[in-house]
Parts: C-alpha cells; sequence; structure tokens
C-alpha cells in the first residue's frame, strides 16, 4: 500500500467521488485505470518538445505505481488536539492496510467530517476513542470493500414493480 503524500495527489482522491460515509468518516476514491496509464506512456513517448505535451494529463501522472493508495485527512477544524489528529490517522492507516487486499487499485482518501463528541472522549487519546474510531472505520472500510468487489457476485434486488410470479415468464 502507498501512501498519499503531496495536495494535487489528495485533491485527485477526492475528486473522485464519496464512496462511503460513516457518522464522523467519508471515503473517497479515484480508481486508478491501469491500461489508460500504460497508452498515457506510449503517448508520451512520442515527440518531446516545446508544445508536445497532451492536451489532457490524466490523474495516473500522479500515482505512477499502480497500487492502492491511502491518505488520511484529519482536520484541526474537527480535532483540536495533534495527539487526537495523529492517533486517528494511525488507526486509518493500520484498517486501511488491514483492508489493502479488498480494495480495488485506486487512490482512496479518509476524511474526517466531524468532530468527535469531547464530552464524551475526554482525554485525547483514550481507549474508548480508538475503540470508538476502530468501529468507524471498519464499518467504513467494509462498506467499500462490498462496493468494490461485491457489487457482481449479489445482485441488487429488483423493485417490487418488475418482481413476476413464479407462473409467469419475462418477456
Amino acid at each position: 500500500m502507498q501512501r498519499l503524500k503531496t495536495r494535487p495527489q489528495f485533491q485527485a482522491a477526492m475528486a473522485g467521488g464519496t464512496v462511503s460515509r460513516t457518522a464522523h468518516f467519508a471515503l473517497h476514491r479515484l480508481v486508478l485505470d491501469v491500461a489508460g496509464s500504460a497508452a498515457a506512456n506510449l503517448a508520451s513517448a512520442a515527440p518531446t518538445g516545446p508544445g508536445s505535451l497532451p492536451s489532457t494529463q490524466g490523474p495516473q501522472a500522479l500515482f505512477a505505481v499502480p497500487d492502492v493508495w491511502l491518505g488520511a485527512m484529519v482536520p484541526k477544524r474537527w480535532a483540536r488536539r495533534a495527539v487526537t489528529r495523529n492517533t486517528i490517522k494511525r488507526q486509518i492507516y493500520t484498517v486501511g492496510a488491514t483492508f489493502e487486499a479488498r480494495l480495488p487499485q485506486a487512490a482512496h482518501v479518509v476524511r474526517l467530517r466531524t468532530a468527535f463528541d469531547r464530552k464524551q472522549f475526554v482525554s485525547a487519546t483514550s481507549d474508548q476513542l480508538k475503540q470508538a474510531v476502530r468501529a468507524e472505520l471498519l464499518q467504513l472500510f467494509g462498506h467499500a470493500a462490498r462496493r468494490a468487489g461485491g457489487g457482481a457476485a449479489v445482485p441488487a434486488p429488483a423493485p417490487a414493480s418488475q418482481v413476476l410470479p413464479a407462473h409467469e415468464v419475462a418477456p
């Protein structure tokens, strides 16, 4: 698993769209096109020099290694103390590593979107806070992993208007 490090990497992954949400976290994903990056490499092998840059440059330039990429955004607005921010980031990377095999080749950003109640979690690094963060992250990554790989294996139920009795055959 690779970690997102630069601002353009985070911006590209955030632009990919939200895949999963919990009460405190949101997971954004930008799917990396492996075939597109190979085509981009062939196109870049063409002439070089002034004016020969490709008209559109995809996000693959930001993610050189085709792998699962993960970044964590924990803003000061929602976690005031640095100790809390670092604890949450450690939990994000640890849980992300356990789900690495189930996630698609994409850039993922886990974003803290609301604060944990300071009245409920008085200590900045209490075991209660760590357990609450871990439980939400397991739920977040579990939902994202199901959406990534389970969509084809488990078909969605048909709407009630399309359900036919067992003796009728669809045209």
